[in-house]
């Protein structure tokens, strides 16, 4: 594969610091809005990437459920390998990259499981398929084959005909709270915009210009 074929040069707009909102929260809900504005597929999909108590990084993709002022929240099984990252080291990165805009976000901070309320509560918003998955699948469990997910399904279908799915205890989300921002406008010539916000130790963030 040659990989030297396939660079491109980053045409899109540019990152000022007189064009920022002083909240990196707003900032980031432009910048989402913007990319769903632009039909831009899986707008709302981010890399969680998490490391074990010993250090062991492990990234994937997974959807944001709900953002605020206390972070960015999504669902999970209790038991995968990014909970087990996540429980004994509760620190994450998050990273939107929308590419059509030539637009990355990343974000780093602590991690917390959200309430049981808020968990149970987005757990039956789900349609039904999805509640069904949830307690069909161990999440990072080996398995023999994938017969043994379907019989699963299929047995939880005719236990629960009129979708009454109890919300399983295993179940449910986490939500990384910002210390850090970094947005990205992908420039010409590779003289990239990068604007960072961190916090000054209070509830203020500091807004600075970094070298691509």
């Amino acid at each position: 594969m040659d990989l030297e074929a396939l660079r491109r040069e980053y045409v899109f707009g540019s990152l000022s610091e007189r064009d920022l909102d002083d909240n990196p929260f707003r900032q980031f809900d432009t910048w989402f809005g913007n990319a769903v504005d632009a039909g831009i597929e899986l707008a709302d999909v981010m890399t969680v990437a998490t490391a074990s108590r010993a250090g062991v990084p492990s990234a994937r993709m997974v959807v944001l459920r709900g953002v605020d002022e206390r972070g960015f929240v999504f669902y999970t099984d209790y038991r995968s390998a990014k909970s087990r990252d996540l429980l004994e080291n509760p620190r994450a990165a998050l990273v939107f990259y929308w590419r059509e805009l030539g637009r990355q976000v990343r974000i780093t901070g602590s991690v917390q499981k959200v309430s049981n309320e808020e968990s149970a509560r987005y757990f039956h918003s789900r349609p039904l398929e999805s509640r069904l998955a949830a307690l069909s699948s161990s999440q990072s469990e080996v398995i023999p084959d994938r017969k043994i997910l379907e019989e699963r399904y299929e047995a939880l279908k005719t236990e629960f005909p009129t979708g009454d799915v109890p919300y399983p205890d295993n179940w449910g989300g986490f939500r990384v709270s910002p210390d850090e921002f970094e947005f990205w406008q992908g420039r010409e010539l590779r003289l990239h915009d990068r604007i960072r916000y961190s916090r000054d130790g209070g509830d203020k963030w500091v807004i600075e210009r970094l070298s691509p």
